[in-house]
């Protein structure tokens, strides 16, 4: 077994086997530690002798360093003893224990007393078993930078004394949001990169909608993982045909709706009528407008007018500028580029979107079709300096050029 064994099983195991282990020491940094050892360990054995059981191999060979550590922690002889004399390798992944010890894992990682960069550092790095390098492939910053977030984390853990255990019920909900928007940040990281020379990561995105239907084997019966799920899963069905084969960005108009997934389309669809049993939240509004895209023959054939009304509605449970520039766009559609002006430049005299290359860019395309031609070349031509991703960048520049 080579490299890329290690990784297969540690990507599938390691939210169990650093769970498990947290729940043995009370420790979430040492577990982590201990369970990056082990995979280091299993580098240069497994390509020597393969282990019948590599989950369980991974699980002892983490659950020794842990031993080690906190036998070098004099003050910890007690629990140190406890350990020594726990449970056979055989059974140290409890079956009536992992889901509880995997959901309580997800909240320690997305817990309040971290930064939001923290949050997602840990989560991918703990829940997900993505390296540091893969992390920071994902974000675009330096490896070193993700190091030191996933080690600030883990010192803030410690020293908020994080218990590792599920939230009381009556806090669940609320510290279940913050999970929710880890995973959101992640996804649409990877499907609309910020920055960089790709428009889509998909491995990102992936990632992302893995852990979402994780946590919704998890927790069944909350209808907002099943909507953050079904707006990834749907939102991800247009993959395959938003780039071309040179990595350059395919506007919704003219994309090939035969290339969708319409499989991810079939799980979204099905994840978003369990989103509705109790009323849809943002998560869910936001499925429920992929899907009306999702579920359309083209854009003219798209129903503008409910996606009008279902953008309203996010407005009220979940407001922001983002929101409101999005309606702006779908009552274009529905209604003409005037009455849409009107919402985006109430955004600009607020400056609700500081910076943002959307707003201009939102602008610009208005412009153009109200025959503003000198406008909104303009209005592109800021959107493009303003814009980060390479990709994105490019094409508002094409559109501005072609607006002479």
């Amino acid at each position: 077994m080579g490299a890329a064994d290690v990784e297969a099983v540690w990507r599938i195991e390691s939210a169990r086997i650093v769970a498990a282990l947290t729940r043995f020491t009370g420790d979430f940094g040492l577990a982590e530690d201990a369970a990056q050892e082990a995979v280091a360990e299993a580098l240069v054995s497994w390509p020597l002798a393969a282990p019948a059981n590599p989950a369980g191999w991974l699980m002892a060979a983490a659950r020794r360093r842990a031993i080690d550590a906190i036998r070098r922690r004099t003050a910890l002889q007690d629990r140190y003893a406890l350990l020594a004399a726990g449970p056979a390798v055989d059974d140290e992944i409890d079956p009536d224990r992992i889901d509880d010890d995997v959901l309580a894992l997800m909240f320690v990682s997305c817990h309040p007393v971290l930064s939001r960069e923290a949050r997602v550092a840990l989560t991918l790095r703990v829940v997900g078993g993505l390296s540091s390098e893969e992390i920071a492939r994902a974000f675009l910053v330096p490896v070193p930078t993700v190091q030191a977030r996933i080690t600030r984390g883990k010192k803030t853990i410690a020293a908020a004394g994080v218990p590792f255990e599920l939230p009381a019920a009556g806090e669940r909900r609320e510290r279940l949001g913050a999970v929710l928007s880890v995973l959101y940040v992640i996804f649409t990281e990877g499907s609309t990169a910020t920055s960089g020379d790709r428009l889509v990561r998909p491995d990102v995105a992936y990632e992302a909608i893995r852990l979402a239907r994780t946590l919704a084997a998890l927790q069944p019966d909350e209808p907002e993982v099943h909507g953050l799920l079904a707006l990834c899963e749907l939102t991800a069905a247009r993959f395959p045909a938003r780039t071309g084969p040179d990595g350059s960005p395919v506007l919704l108009e003219d994309q090939d709706r035969r290339r969708w997934d319409f499989s991810a389309i079939r799980r979204g669809l099905a994840a978003l009528v369990k989103a509705s049993t109790r009323g849809l939240g943002p998560y869910g509004l936001q499925a429920a407008i992929a899907a009306a895209h999702a579920s359309a023959p083209s854009v003219e054939a798209t129903d503008w007018d409910r996606i009008v009304v279902l953008y309203e509605a996010l407005g009220r449970v979940a407001p922001s500028p983002v929101v409101e520039l999005n309606r702006a766009v779908a009552v274009a559609m529905a209604s003409g580029p005037a009455q849409a002006l009107a919402i985006v430049d109430e955004l600009i005299a607020l400056d609700r979107l500081p910076g943002s290359h959307l707003v201009p860019t939102v602008r610009g395309e208005l412009l153009a079709r109200l025959g503003r031609r000198p406008e909104a070349r303009a209005e592109l031509e800021l959107a493009a300096r303003l814009c980060a991703n390479q990709r994105e960048r490019s094409v508002l520049l094409r559109k501005a050029a072609a607006l002479g």
